[in-house]
């Protein structure tokens, strides 16, 4: 047996509700799937091909307090639904993509929105300003066999209680079947990849102190504090 020559990571999980874990394999990001979002970001809003960044798996985090990030002078949030692959594949058609899906959570893209600005004036990678440790809040994720696949559903983000982001998911530029569909062209899919599916408009900034709480109707909650 061959021995590791520096100890192992271990593996990223995120719990399942009614039991079980969900190793995370890969995170992979949509960027701008929602009309409005992407108007707001000053960029065009229309049906062009979606795409895509990653986190780090170990990114994930569900604990109730995140710690501030000690880098980015507007640290941002967006919220969004999460897909939960279970059952991989090359190719796969949108029509029979959501047979891939083991679940849905809600989770946050958490952003340090003034390092994106400035890698994207000077044509350098997102990665720093996306993929940092504890990027990837989620909330435990719902099995598919148990919500269904849902096509519609009230997305809502508050801080402090006051909504800032309030959209519906049945906006989505390109609907989970077409991500799945697009994602599977690029890479092989694989159980264990989640796939955060973009944000719906009113994106801004957390400091210190603020709770965060994100819902999606008929999928799931997911909350925490910036300590």
């Amino acid at each position: 047996m061959t021995e590791y020559v520096v100890p192992a990571a271990p593996q990223a999980v995120v719990p399942v509700a009614g039991g079980g874990q969900f190793p995370v394999r890969r995170i992979f990001c949509v960027g701008r799937n929602y009309a409005d979002h992407a108007l707001e970001m000053g960029s065009d809003p229309s049906r062009e091909p979606p795409f895509f960044f990653s986190k780090p798996a170990d990114a994930v985090i569900l604990a109730a307090e995140i710690p501030t990030d000690k880098i980015s002078k507007k640290f941002e949030f967006e919220g969004e639904l999460v897909v939960a692959i279970g059952k991989g594949g090359a190719d796969i058609p949108a029509a029979s993509a959501l047979d891939h899906v083991y679940g849905y959570s809600v989770g946050c893209d958490l952003t340090r929105r003034d390092l994106q600005s400035e890698a994207k004036k000077t044509g350098r990678p997102w990665d720093m300003s996306k993929g940092f440790d504890n990027s990837a809040p989620i909330a435990p994720i719902q099995p598919a066999a148990k919500i269904g696949h849902p096509g519609k559903g009230r997305l809502t983000l508050s801080v402090n209680g006051a909504i800032k982001q309030d959209g519906d998911i049945s906006q989505m530029i390109w609907p989970v079947p077409d991500v799945i569909a697009f994602l599977s062209q690029l890479v092989v899919l694989a159980p264990g990849d989640l796939i955060y599916t973009g944000t719906p408009s009113g994106v801004g900034p957390i400091v210190k102190g603020d709770k965060v709480e994100i819902t999606c109707e008929g999928v799931t909650a997911c909350s925490f504090t910036l300590v």
